[in-house]
């Protein structure tokens, strides 16, 4: 383990590592702060689960355009940069929401001011999420290529080891915390994060893909110069044919200075015009890549496998917290066992399912998803009381092997999307991919708030809870019938 990260640090230097384990570990530590949030519209705004599902829907939305953040930095460099300005922008966008909702009561007790916030925090992170990936994607190009499974692999690292911390702590932290407290001290990463951007250099595009940075200052430097030399050049000669020509003299030099801001100016809306140009054909190579049917019909599948089942995660949580009265400390405690089977998911598809048919593999999750959602009706219906089994067993047991078999479904999506790629566009169309599985999963979790809204089911009110659960079995054979999207031979090991 050692040795291999002396190569890592070897091939990508420590700061850039660091920055990216630190970037991976605060997504997994999220799960610290977000549980607060959830407990904040449930027992202080008083909100209804198909609420507040409603608001965690609006807020995750920025994680559904992430295509639009990396033909930003892409297209637009800032500074001649492409990827730490925005990076900066993306850590500060996820940082100042929380010292705000910290430090000011009002803006954590208005439903609206909160989601806006939640909103702003998210599109920081989903940028940065964006950024990193392209760094990524461009530290182990060429002489670096044969490492980009390793950093790839670091990366997941991070972020399970950052789940499992937040997990562990933040139901810790909500017993012995006021909630304000939670949203002060989960700042500290973003602010750390903030200074590390400092740590990495990145090479300057002035000079290659944008010479119109450098010919502009050099220009305004030289013009600026001579205008100013103009001036002195006089300054000691004090007989009136002198100070007549000095008079002439600064005639021109405005008159030059006036060229130079024209020419400043038209080279600006040059710079500009690039930037539409590559702005327009970026987007136009994404929309010709994606309308490829062997692209198109995969992601329309993993889309519809999210947004056909609806999902009542909220709904569960405020059963679990006020029908079966269940602490923060033991979901807390529920949600590292969820990644922990994350990871041993991860584990089992990479060493005997990769050779699989996908087909196979997509349809069996959903079998195994149904079978584990039963649970879910056995817990509601209180059978598992009769069999002597306790709350806490079936709500472990559920936590953990959901997110094992997700993860069984979510590696062929990763796979393909690789697989699927076309040479050139590669970052910004799996981020197309990617976004798509989010919004997937964004208006899945509309559908769940409908479904919750229209059952009548309310904080205290879970009588047709499991009649909702009963339609969310159903529908999770729906994308079964549509797996012919997937293509036939498509396996783990080629497409």
């Amino acid at each position: 383990m050692i040795e291999w990260l002396k190569r890592l640090r070897a091939a990508f230097g420590a700061s850039f590592l660091w920055l990216v384990c630190l970037i991976y570990f605060t997504q997994g530590f999220r799960s610290f702060v977000w549980t607060a949030v959830s407990y904040q519209l449930k027992d202080t705004l008083k909100l209804s689960p198909s609420s507040s599902q409603f608001l965690f829907s609006i807020a995750f939305f920025p994680w559904s355009i992430k295509p639009l953040y990396g033909i930003l930095s892409d297209c637009i460099p800032i500074k001649g940069r492409k990827r730490v300005p925005y990076l900066v922008i993306a850590t500060v966008l996820s940082l100042v929401p929380w010292p705000i909702l910290g430090l000011n009561a009002t803006s954590r007790s208005s439903k609206w001011l909160l989601m806006t916030f939640l909103t702003v925090q998210n599109l920081g992170s989903a940028m940065a999420d964006v950024v990193v990936d392209a760094m990524i994607a461009e530290a182990v190009r060429h002489e670096r290529v044969s490492f980009a499974g390793d950093l790839q692999s670091i990366s997941w690292l991070a972020m399970a080891f950052g789940g499992i911390c937040g997990s562990l702590t933040g139901g810790f932290a909500l017993t012995n915390f006021h909630i304000h407290t939670i949203f002060l001290l989960f700042s500290v990463l973003p602010s750390i994060q903030l200074l590390s951007c400092g740590l990495v250099e990145e090479n300057s595009v002035d000079s290659k893909a944008f010479p119109e940075f450098s010919e502009l200052k050099s220009s305004y430097a030289v013009n600026g110069n001579s205008s100013s030399l103009d001036e002195d050049s006089f300054s000691e000669k004090k007989s009136n044919t002198s100070i007549t020509r000095r008079k002439k003299s600064k005639k021109g030099s405005k008159k030059k200075t006036v060229s130079s801001k024209v020419q400043v100016t038209r080279k600006a809306d040059s710079l500009a015009s690039q930037w539409f140009q590559s702005l327009k054909a970026a987007t136009f190579s994404l929309c010709r890549a994606f309308k490829q049917p062997i692209i198109l019909r995969p992601m329309a599948w993993f889309f519809l496998a999210h947004v056909s089942i609806p999902n009542l995660s909220t709904v569960m949580f405020y059963y679990q917290t006020e029908f079966l009265n269940l602490e923060a400390s033991f979901l807390g405690t529920a949600r590292v066992v969820g990644w922990l089977g994350l990871m041993l998911g991860t584990f089992v598809y990479n060493k005997y399912l990769k050779r699989m048919n996908l087909r196979r593999i997509l349809m069996w999750s959903q079998v195994g998803l149904a079978f584990l959602t039963l649970l879910d009706i056995v817990l509601v219906s209180r059978v598992n009381l009769t069999f002597g089994i306790s709350d806490r067993i079936m709500v472990l047991c559920g936590s953990a092997l959901s997110d094992a078999v997700n993860q069984f479904k979510f590696m062929p999506f990763l796979i393909l999307s690789g697989q699927l790629c076309p040479p050139g566009i590669e970052g910004t169309l799996f981020a197309l991919f990617m976004s798509i599985n989010n919004l997937g999963s964004t208006l899945g979790s509309f559908v769940g708030a409908g479904l919750a809204s229209l059952l009548s089911i309310s904080s205290g009110s879970f009588d047709n809870l499991l009649l909702g659960i009963v339609v969310q079995v159903l529908c999770i054979f729906i994308p079964i019938a549509f797996l012919f999207l997937i293509p036939k031979e498509a396996t783990g090991i080629s497409a």
